[in-house]
């Protein structure tokens, strides 16, 4: 398999130039994969085979690897996908470059539940989370790039207010969001903020641990899924006995972990976690579905109470030089109006407030959209296309806003 990623002339450039369009981005994707010439021996000094895909995606400043039977790798690099100019791979191929960096224990649950998520680190370089499943008897890999760098507020270009929200001692912050939306390196960018200004003990349960921390004014324990702990309700289970000030319960999936960290906010401390959801009212339903019908109402009284903040992110290509995407976010802050539409269960009202409430921080993504094509980081075409309401995209840019500025009845 090593031969297929750096020993043959003819498959130097791993992607194709004329699809990304600089040819220095594939000599550096070649370079990465130590294209070294046929015949030559095979070199392992650089570690386990798939570091080698790694490496030319780091040096292509692409986000994504994805590896599939029968097909040669891929990239997406500013959100498109690239093929790479390599032999297709067989599954055995795919699966001996992952079963390189897993235990044995990693690899037993893969063939159990036909799946494994784990992140590895490519040595001195980024780490990456990996996601292997089986798809029509074969194997696939998607692999997600987490630089090793984690970024401020400004350098992400998010809004400022995700500062003052990282501020609160206690309560519930939800990041919502599909795959590859951003999530994780928004929340880490407020656990590394509140780690450089606040003396605290935070606790992370990940799976698999993403983002490496360096304890500053705070000092920071990471746990691993699967590795430190068996499973997250075992990890639920110890937390309030490690005396955590700030809690990372990563991915809100069940009722457990949501019950878990609802305890946690409402017993002084601060929780953040993310959520599969489109928007802050959509987050809402995510939430109660996790629920039966007649434990509804009591969730909606914990999150009056218990809620503090709820960001929305999307991530879209920019047109700004120093950067191929961006984020754009909907933020929701529980104030008196969200609280009495929680209680009320008018959650499609939520909107509502958050275009009536900007001075207060708020946004809706309408207005989020409108102030990323105002600072020139984001087309007119591609916020229209991804705006809920063009219509009232187009009046927004027109100096028109739509929505009550009055009080919730």
């Amino acid at each position: 398999m090593e031969s297929r990623i750096h020993n043959h002339d003819e498959d130097l450039n791993p992607i194709d130039c004329h699809s990304i369009g600089h040819d220095e981005v594939a000599e550096a994707a070649a370079e990465a994969a130590g294209g070294n010439g046929a015949g030559k021996s095979d070199d392992r000094s650089k570690g386990p085979v798939i570091n080698r895909l790694f490496r030319a995606c780091i040096k292509m400043g692409a986000s994504d690897v994805h590896l599939k039977a029968g097909s040669p790798p891929r990239f997406r690099i500013a959100g498109d996908i690239r093929k790479a100019q390599e032999p297709p791979l067989s599954s055995k191929e795919i699966e001996d470059m992952v079963f390189e960096v897993i235990t044995e224990t990693q690899k037993k649950y893969f063939f159990e539940h036909g799946a494994l998520d784990f992140a590895h680190q490519v040595p001195g370089m980024d780490r990456f989370r990996l996601n292997v499943f089986r798809q029509r008897g074969a194997t696939s890999v998607a692999a997600r790039r987490v630089t090793s760098k984690i970024a401020d507020f400004e350098e992400l270009n998010i809004p400022p207010v995700l500062k003052e929200i990282a501020k609160f001692h206690q309560g519930l912050i939800l990041l919502a969001g599909i795959t590859g939306s951003g999530k994780s390196t928004t929340i880490a960018a407020m656990l590394n903020y509140i780690n450089k200004t606040r003396a605290c003990h935070i606790v992370t349960l990940e799976d698999p641990i993403e983002y490496i921390f360096q304890d500053d004014k705070a000092f920071i324990n990471q746990r691993e899924i699967g590795i430190d702990v068996k499973n997250f309700h075992e990890a639920l289970k110890y937390l309030m006995r490690e005396d955590p000030d700030v809690v990372l319960v990563g991915e809100m999936r069940d009722r457990d972990t949501f019950e878990a960290a609802v305890h946690a906010a409402e017993t002084g401390h601060l929780v953040l976690g993310t959520i599969h959801a489109s928007s802050a009212s959509q987050t809402m339903t995510r939430i109660l579905d996790l629920f039966p019908e007649d434990a509804r109402a009591q969730v909606r009284q914990a999150l009056m109470f218990n809620l503090k903040a709820v960001i929305a992110q999307k991530l879209l290509p920019s047109i700004h030089p120093s950067r191929s995407r961006v984020p754009c976010c909907e933020i929701m802050i529980t104030n008196p109006s969200i609280r009495k539409l929680i209680a009320e269960g008018r959650d499609f009202e939520i909107t509502t407030v958050l275009k009536s409430a900007t001075q207060e921080g708020m946004q809706d993504f309408t207005e989020a959209l409108y102030k990323l094509v105002q600072t020139e980081y984001l087309d007119i075409k591609v916020a229209l296309e991804v705006a809920p309401n063009p219509d009232e995209l187009k009046m927004r840019m027109k100096g028109i806003r739509s929505g009550s500025r009055g009080l919730i009845g």
